[in-house]
């Protein structure tokens, strides 16, 4: 057995001992530190000023009496409008609604079927069909969205609902093939070797041990889907037809002849029905992971 001559332990234990910081290196230190929390401080101040000042200013002025940019009373007038007075808003809004439900749904269902077989089963161009399934992801919305136009009329398919249905089921289905795959990956295979053990069929494993496990990466999946399908505008406006006006559609017909204040009230109800529905999201998927 070897032994490190002395001398070099001795440096060893030099090196390996503390040195002690003096009072100027840590005030130098605590300035620093201070510094950078300030600078970081005031960088995430004014991001999200700028993000959440022009929703605070939609809200304020949805209570706005007059039409005008100068605030005179307080009022409900838009808001009764907007619930009163806008058959064609709300026609807007169900169609919106149910594209983005129907879409998300079907694609949720290929996108998590997809992301199983993919990372499941190894087989030959397994690496390809991932790359391509990306690509509705990183190419321009106007570039999809002319050649799912050609397509459409390629095939003589009329533009309506059903080819906006199809569009955005296209566009949405890789956001949920991307979250269940990361989902996967942290999947332990083991877990379905030992349910064949215990003799789980394969539709047993399925159901009750793949599909609970990646559940948090579907829904999510689920619920980007249906963002990414009702503020969809540039795929919508090449392959919608007459009689299928979704609601960004609509918004921008009505702002070509002027911004409304029905649309800051219609505004406001959109942000409150989104906190909802991802506080209600959050507190599911507590209690699934609560379960789990």
């Amino acid at each position: 057995m070897t032994t490190t001559p002395s001398p070099y332990r001795g440096l060893l234990n030099r090196l390996h001992k503390k040195t002690p910081v003096s009072e100027p290196a840590k005030h130098a230190k605590r300035a620093f530190q201070k510094k950078r929390f300030s600078l970081s401080a005031t960088v995430l101040g004014f991001t999200v000023l700028f993000l959440f000042l022009p929703l605070f200013y939609i809200i304020f002025f949805s209570f706005n009496e007059s039409k005008g940019s100068e605030f005179t009373n307080f009022s409900l007038v838009w808001y009764k409008k907007l619930f009163c007075d806008s058959d064609n808003l709300w026609e807007a809004v169900f169609n919106s609604v149910v594209i983005a439900l129907l879409s998300s749904s079907v694609a949720t269902i290929l996108g998590t079927l997809a992301a199983i077989g993919i990372n499941w089963y190894k087989f030959k161009g397994r690496m390809y069909i991932q790359t391509i399934s990306f690509l509705p992801m990183v190419l321009p919305e106007v570039i999809v969205g002319v050649s799912t136009l050609i397509f459409f009329s390629g095939i003589n398919m009329p533009l309506g609902l059903f080819t906006i249905f199809a569009a955005h089921t296209t566009f949405c289905l890789p956001f949920v093939f991307l979250m269940v795959s990361a989902r996967i990956e942290e999947f332990d295979f083991s877990i379905i070797e030992a349910a064949h053990d215990l003799g789980a069929t394969d539709r047993q494993t399925m159901l009750k041990v793949i599909i609970p496990a990646i559940l948090p990466g579907v829904l999510s999946g689920f619920m980007m889907s249906v963002t990414m399908s009702l503020e969809d505008f540039v795929i919508t406006f090449f392959v919608s037809g007459p009689g299928s006006t979704t609601l960004p559609l609509y918004v921008y017909s009505m702002i070509r002849f002027g911004v409304s204040p029905v649309i800051n009230a219609l505004s406001f109800v959109v942000i409150l029905a989104t906190v909802l529905i991802t506080f209600l999201l959050r507190k599911f998927l507590k209690v699934i992971a609560a379960s789990n």
